[in-house]
């Protein structure tokens, strides 16, 4: 399930892409298919790093990819060992929700951007996941979990406070909200419940097979349900 749209990066062979935090690889993995893209992923968690590893692994066994240099490591985003501008784009999705100090991530992830270059960020949007507190106290207590909701006018400060300038903003996952609210209200860690399950299988399907009707289920409910607001901003040229 992605949540960037690559078609905005507008990435060339040459460039190079960072996805910071990771997880277990969706965005990373789509960035190895784009034709001569370098891709450095990196995330704190060991076990979706090696993940992460296995699925580039088998994809450049298969097809090779896009043919384009990959790194995946384990690192911080609060305190990125990369160089000053050694990135044309960086992605940060589902990742601020859950840091201490997203102020100073974000002045991070604006570093290793070359000026000019492309930064997405995406966060659970503000009324989907209050909903989610709302019904679930563990939802967000549980170690490592989410610490914050934020709101857009706020974040769009914080990110344009470290020097890049927004120039889209788009929602996504519309169909994920409902489902959130169902395990939040069953318990979010609750692996038997039968209603969970089966809105799991449906958004499995609907991830796969991608039939028209749900798209256009989704694009209706995006701008009011959205699980995710995404973030599309350039670095100020120097």
């Amino acid at each position: 399930m992605l949540t960037v749209d690559f078609q905005k990066l507008r990435l060339k062979p040459g460039d190079r892409i960072l996805d910071a935090g990771c997880g277990g690889g969706r965005h990373v993995c789509e960035a190895y298919r784009i034709k001569g893209v370098d891709v450095v992923g990196i995330d704190l968690n060991w076990e979706d790093l090696c993940k992460t590893a296995t699925t580039l692994y088998l994809m450049h066994s298969q097809d090779g990819g896009g043919q384009g240099r990959c790194l995946i490591s384990r690192a911080d985003v609060a305190r990125l060992p990369f160089k000053d501008g050694a990135f044309d784009a960086v992605i940060c999705s589902e990742v601020l929700e859950h840091i201490p100090d997203s102020r100073k991530t974000v002045r991070e992830l604006v570093r290793v951007l070359r000026p000019g270059g492309e930064l997405v960020i995406s966060v659970p949007r503000y009324l989907p996941e209050r909903i989610c507190w709302a019904l679930s106290e563990a939802y967000h207590n549980e170690p490592g979990g989410h610490i914050r909701i934020f709101r857009r006018k706020e974040l769009r400060a914080l990110l344009e406070a470290a020097g890049v300038a927004c120039r889209a903003i788009r929602y996504k996952h519309g169909l994920h909200a409902p489902y959130w609210w169902l395990k939040c209200l069953v318990g979010h860690k609750n692996e038997h419940s039968q209603p969970v399950n089966l809105y799991k299988k449906f958004l499995e399907w609907d991830i796969i097979k991608r039939p028209p009707l749900t798209r256009t289920m989704e694009r209706i409910l995006n701008p009011f349900i959205a699980k995710s607001i995404v973030f599309y901003l350039k670095k100020e040229m120097s």
